[in-house]
């Protein structure tokens, strides 16, 4: 279950989505765009494996590998060839069989069962992964460049940030505040290692973005994160923006 801003979705062990939330942009998925204080059923008869959704969105993984996308279209964020709001699931363009699929506000990622990553949405700062000169969207799948092979990716406000097979970090898009880990406030069209964690020869287990900053949790449970900083977010017992990963601080006074 991946709650969002405003609206939530989840699996049940038989493999049918619910959501509750609002519902602006058909994102619940019940064929209306009528807000809801309980779960409803996502229309279509579908068998998901995963479902992620954040403000005006919701995409899943069916069983068989297919991303579905419902909801806000405005950017091409549900990746079926147009910039239609969708109140019920719509199948993503290219034909690909997918592990996972993660949302951000305005764009939408996923990896292949080989491993393989794919984005399409919105693409102002680079956050589709492309290697092109960035543009105001795509609205159906676009291969990430560089060869890499991912386990995971997940989303932030306009960035990405995935981690490979092999526990390597990369993250692409917006970078503004660090949020990229790159030691630069360059933004970036195709993926940049997170080197100061290759460097250290950690490798990474998880990793998670927020709005404009980044967390990732190494193999050895160590925490790290880089990015906007202003509520101290990174937890390092700072307020200042990080370009590369600053390690977690441990709790004060022993607590948990």
């Amino acid at each position: 279950m991946i709650p969002a801003e405003a609206s939530t979705c989840g699996v049940t062990t038989a493999g049918a989505v619910y959501c509750w939330g609002a519902n602006d942009a058909g994102q619940l998925g019940d064929g209306s765009t009528i807000g809801r204080t309980s779960p409803v059923a996502v229309v279509g008869g579908l068998s998901f494996a995963t479902v992620s959704t954040l403000l005006g969105h919701t995409c899943g993984v069916t069983t068989g590998g297919a991303v579905y996308c419902w909801g806000g279209n405005h950017a091409g964020q549900l990746g079926d060839g147009t910039t239609t709001n969708r109140s019920s699931p719509v199948a993503v363009q290219g034909g690909l069989t997918f592990a996972t699929v993660s949302v951000g506000p305005f764009h939408t990622c996923g990896v292949t069962t080989a491993g393989a990553a794919y984005c399409w949405g919105q693409n102002v700062s680079g956050e589709l992964g492309d290697g092109k000169p960035f543009e105001s969207s795509r609205t159906s799948p676009v291969a990430v460049v560089g060869g890499l092979t991912f386990a995971t990716v997940s989303l932030g406000y306009a960035h990405t940030c995935g981690v490979t097979t092999g526990g390597a970090a990369f993250c692409w898009g917006s970078n503004s505040a660090g949020q990229l880990g790159d030691r630069t406030a360059v933004d970036r069209s195709m993926p940049a290692l997170v080197k100061t964690l290759a460097e250290g020869g950690l490798t990474v287990a998880t990793l998670r973005t927020g709005g404009v900053y980044t967390c990732a949790v190494t193999s050895r449970y160590a925490a790290y994160c880089w990015g906007w900083n202003y509520h101290g977010q990174l937890g390092d017992g700072t307020t200042t923006n990080q370009a590369s990963p600053v390690r977690v601080a441990p709790p004060a006074h022993g607590g948990t």
